[in-house]
């Protein structure tokens, strides 16, 4: 019969795996996740390697920890579902990747409606849209090609964002592409 181990132990021999798990489990988490693999690893470690209890094997090391990082998973959602933390509310975030990529037929349509609109009353930032959403040019690419400050270009596109945003929220129950 082998003899216990301890934490400190096991970590270097499970160290890559439990960080590879993590990575794994938090990219399929939902946007706006700041845990990164590395912190999620050492929280685990924090809990497991501070209770001081002895593993029988590597194993029984990795569940322990696997165990630790669902806990540590669990509790942040139920943290941010907490209606303290804003829950039931979606974050809405602008993701950069978005910009010129393929969107199914109906958002694109919803977007064009939704642009029409906001020509009528900021022609503008509906060019703007244009060419940072549909063509993919940077903020500076925009304003060297509308002759405009590129801080002026960024007031322009915040405002049609949100402005966006809203509309696609109101005619499709929230659901619509990220700007």
């Amino acid at each position: 019969m082998t003899p216990p181990l301890h934490a400190a132990q096991l970590l270097p021999q499970v160290y890559e795996e439990l960080r590879r798990l993590a990575a794994i489990r938090l990219a399929a988490d939902s946007a706006g996740q700041t845990l990164q693999p590395t912190a999620l690893v050492h929280e685990a470690w924090m809990k497991v390697g501070a209770s001081g209890e002895s593993f029988a094997d590597r194993t029984h090391f990795f569940r322990t920890a696997a165990t630790a990082m669902r806990q540590i998973l669990v509790d942040r959602a139920r943290r941010k579902l907490s209606r303290r933390h804003g829950g039931g509310q979606s974050r809405e975030t602008w993701v950069e990747d978005n910009i010129a990529t393929a969107v199914p037929d109906a958002q694109l349509l919803a977007v064009d409606e939704a642009l029409a609109e906001l020509a009528e009353e900021d022609p503008r930032a509906a060019e703007i849209v244009e060419l940072r959403y549909f063509v993919g040019l940077t903020v500076p690419e925009i304003a060297e090609a509308l002759n405009l400050a590129p801080r002026t270009v960024d007031r322009h596109w915040a405002f049609a964002r949100a402005w966006l945003m809203r509309a696609l929220r109101d005619s499709e129950g929230g659901t619509g592409p990220q700007f």
